[in-house]
């Protein structure tokens, strides 16, 4: 090559760089003046607004309105946080606050104790679910917001708060000194036989791996020899607690979930730092279309190096990391900034959220596009929809009277009630109400409304509509008549042909009187379709070291 060309092609490509990134300065400039006019045009906006519309407008409401619908443009977890809700995302991340460790809600009569955590001042002052808020201070709660009276409830640690309640016909005074409540990531964890131990995880917030650390290792000092984890309706939380509960089953040094975004500062992976546990105790993993987040990063993990049986349902399929970023005024911003990658390469992020915008429809990864993928054995699985479990197990559906029963609050009322007049029950596991009790229960829902619409009588209805859209109505009218007669519900009837759920969903609100949540999650595990099917699972010799090798897909 000679010099000149030599030179013509050094010299232009020293002209391609400058002139490239004078596109690239360019287009950021033109990026960055786009964005400080529209920010203009939106004060301006406003200020005017407030100057000369008709009526008083609130400046910070309306503004955080328009953030808000903004926002609501690109994904359900970029969310806006103003400085007065502070407090309420610190409770979510780290579940700690300052308070008397009481949830409260409202059934129709006011503000009530829904439940008093156990081991904090409501519960060991007496408070007990179903009592009605009247006061709290001087304060007079009973036509507040739930919102408000929390506020009220909640305070700086080791201040005083007087609070009074309606229990029954009784009218009770209470003075409870506030403490610092930690609220459990494991709200429950025991034995379900003789060898199989069970941990309820129900979030991913500050301390969670070591609760479930501590857990285990009671259970196994109890002689645990094969565990259920169990991730349903976790809705998940702090990615480090993923990894750390993963770290509790999996040997030092293996990855466990990559981020990846547009910055390099949240490009990170995730890897497991300590000497597992236990790298080899019979696992198995519950989860359902709840599970979601975090819980998705464990269970995604355990399965993709066949450490565990996933047993449930599909998975969520949220595969987005948030970062909160503060803003000024003490303002934050929780804001997407990454996808996550679990070890054999796959996200599970379900709805595409830029197809969404674009086409205003809920967009899904359709099942012709998602992608193969391989766990350490070499068992398929796919991306783009949540993580599918090992072995599925049908949803538990319920019938029409007992979803009225407790929308209506019967159940949750009659439990009050069998509690005033019972000081003690048996435990968690072994409690269920007799057939005379039940009776006591069919005859004190006399009178009582929890009408509902049954599954057949939906149909028949369905039938008419459709007959008289295509005009075939009066040729079938009589028919229709004489099914409607046969079909209508006997609620009497439905009393004893659904006796069997209806007396499970009692007798666990009932223990809940006895046992708060521990007690309910206990009761609950009886008859769990999932549970059983995991201890089934576990039992069998080799079935789960089969269905860990590739040659079992």
């Amino acid at each position: 090559m000679n010099k000149s060309l030599k030179r013509y092609l050094l010299i232009f490509g020293l002209g391609a760089i400058v002139l490239s990134g004078f596109f690239a300065f360019k287009v950021k400039n033109d990026k960055l003046f786009a964005l400080a006019k529209n920010i203009d045009i939106f004060a301006t906006l406003v200020r005017e607004l407030d100057s000369y519309y008709v009526d008083e407008i609130d400046p910070d409401e309306l503004v955080t309105i328009g953030i808000n619908a903004m926002l609501e443009e690109l994904d359900p977890y970029t969310t806006y946080i103003p400085e007065e809700e502070s407090a309420d995302f610190r409770v979510m991340t780290t579940g700690e606050y300052g308070g008397v460790g009481a949830l409260i809600g409202n059934r129709g009569e006011g503000n009530i104790i829904i439940m008093p955590y156990t081991g904090f001042p409501a519960q060991s002052a007496g408070l007990k679910i179903a009592d009605q808020l009247l006061k709290v201070d001087t304060v007079s709660v009973v036509d507040k917001a739930t919102s408000d009276v929390s506020s009220l409830l909640k305070g700086p640690a080791n201040t005083e708060v007087f609070i009074q309640v309606k229990r029954g016909e009784d009218t009770l005074d209470f003075n409870l000194t506030r403490r610092k409540i930690v609220i459990k990531n494991v709200p429950y964890y025991g034995k379900v036989d003789s060898h199989t131990g069970y941990i309820k995880l129900s979030d991913f917030t500050t301390n969670a791996s070591n609760e479930v650390r501590n857990a285990f290792l009671d259970l196994k000092g109890q002689g645990v020899d094969r565990l259920i984890l169990d991730l349903r309706d976790n809705p998940g939380g702090l990615v480090n607690e993923a990894a750390e509960i993963v770290n509790l089953f999996i040997p030092k040094g293996k990855d466990i979930v990559k981020t990846i975004g547009k910055l390099e500062n949240v490009n990170y992976t995730y890897k497991t730092t300590k000497t597992p546990l236990d790298k080899d105790i019979p696992l198995v993993v519950l989860i359902n279309e709840n599970s979601a987040s975090a819980s998705e990063i464990v269970a995604g993990a355990l399965q993709d190096y066949d450490r565990a049986v996933l047993i449930g349902r599909k998975s969520f399929g949220k595969g987005l990391v948030q970062t909160t970023i503060p803003l000024t005024y003490n303002a934050q911003m929780k804001i997407t900034t990454a996808k996550y990658y679990i070890p054999s390469g796959r996200c599970i992020q379900a709805i595409d959220y830029t197809q969404t915008r674009e086409n205003g429809e809920l967009t899904t990864v359709p099942d012709s596009l998602r992608k193969e993928f391989k766990t350490k054995n070499g068992r398929v699985v796919l991306d783009g929809a949540g993580i599918e479990p090992d072995e599925l197990v049908a949803t538990v559906t319920y019938a029409p009277i007992s979803y009225s029963l407790v929308a209506r609050n019967h159940i949750f009322d009659f439990a009050t009630a069998y509690a005033y007049s019972h000081p003690t029950i048996t435990d968690p596991s072994h409690f269920a109400i007799s057939d005379e009790e039940y009776k006591e229960f069919v005859s004190w829902l006399e009178g009582k409304e929890y009408d509902y619409t049954t599954y057949l009588e939906k149909s028949v209805n369905d039938l008419t509509k459709y007959a008289e859209k295509e005009e075939y109505y009066d040729d079938i009218k009589s028919q229709i008549e004489e099914i409607k007669k046969k079909v209508n519900h006997s609620k009497e009837q439905d009393l004893i042909t659904n006796q069997k759920e209806i007396r499970k969903i009692l007798s666990e609100e009932i223990v809940s009187r006895y046992y708060f949540q521990e007690g309910m999650i206990e009761a609950g595990l009886v008859e769990d379709p999932a549970v059983k099917a995991a201890i089934d699972f576990l039992s069998v010799p080799n079935k789960l070291e089969q269905t860990l090798t590739a040659s079992s897909k």
